[in-house]
């Protein structure tokens, strides 16, 4: 963990741990101040990373959470170390939601966490660029559903969605959109090999599976939804589960497609060897019909016109 996720002068719920030499040592017990002393006598022994015992994640996670909006705004705290809490706090939390996607608190602790991840992007193109270098190349559900968020977010606020209100909805709605997975076996979901008929049937449903497991809760706003439910909707109508063409996709559900589909191009599995931005566009562009073409124009000016120049 990194130390600026310690707060001064608030007590911490877990023990905190050093490593001395190859050794990881106790440094401070749980329910004790973080003072500034703390902090000081830490920097100046050039201790920056420490460590916490394996059943104080729980703790840690809540900790971070309720402290993130301060470590955020803390011009001492460099933009890529706040780049790497707030990334880490996100799979954290997607990890609970998966394990849990009833639960209620998850989700309104998801809003809490968006509006931190909005007005962090919003601070300017730094922060975006700092996200991009700490982005997982490996995928996972959870990952996945960090990067989508992070993407969607960033590409509103190109396409002139400036409203913090809107962009907290559709980033909630991109967080989320995979949490229909949760009812897909490890089995399918992990398979080395390509899927079959019915095992890729069974996946096309986790949309709607989705949206439904949050209309359960009833604790996020009506756009989104379109996020959860039309994120593998495409443009001809080729896609699922509802087959939408054009503009019947709400703009959300095209915006989320693109940040969908490239996250899952330029990531590893274990089937599939990741492929590099330039190449992930290039493919994207030469399926163009299934993308919104000027969503699909600002993405690529997103991440970087210099070098994708020539695939628009």
């Amino acid at each position: 963990m990194y130390l600026e996720s310690l707060v001064v002068d608030t007590i911490l719920d877990f023990d905190l741990y050093i490593m001395l030499g190859r050794k990881i040592t106790l440094y401070r017990s749980k329910q004790l101040p973080f003072t500034e002393q703390t902090k000081q006598k830490l920097i100046e022994n050039n201790v920056t990373k420490l460590f916490i015992p394996a059943t104080a994640k729980k703790e840690f996670q809540k900790y971070v959470e309720a402290n993130l909006t301060g470590i955020l705004q803390n011009p001492m705290i460099q933009e890529n170390k706040k780049a790497g809490i707030i990334y880490d706090t996100s799979k954290a939390l997607v990890k609970d939601i998966l394990a849990n996607p009833s639960n209620g608190e998850n989700i309104q602790r998801s809003k809490d966490l968006v509006a931190n991840q909005v007005s962090f992007i919003l601070s300017g193109r730094e922060a975006f660029v700092n996200l991009l270098k700490i982005t997982s190349f490996d995928y996972y559900t959870y990952t996945h559903s960090v990067n989508v968020c992070t993407f969607t977010i960033a590409l509103a606020n190109q396409l002139g969605i400036k409203d913090k209100v809107a962009l907290r909805c559709l980033g909630l709605g991109a967080l989320l959109h995979d949490i229909g997975k949760s009812r897909i076996s490890e089995r399918i979901l992990n398979k080395h090999s390509t899927l079959n008929r019915a095992e890729f049937e069974i996946v096309k449903k986790h949309p709607a599976w989705g949206e439904e497991i949050l209309r359960e809760s009833n604790l996020i706003d009506e756009d989104a939804y379109y996020p959860v439910i039309q994120h593998h909707e495409r443009m001809d109508g080729s896609g699922y589960p509802r087959g939408l063409s054009g503009k019947e996709i709400h703009y959300y559900g095209r915006i989320i497609a693109i940040c969908d589909v490239f996250d899952a191009l330029t990531t590893r599995r274990v089937y599939q060897k990741e492929l590099a931005s330039f190449s992930a566009f290039k493919m994207m562009y030469d399926t163009k019909h299934i993308f919104d073409k000027r969503i699909l124009k600002e993405f690529t000016l997103l991440m970087g016109p210099e070098n994708y120049t020539s695939v628009i």
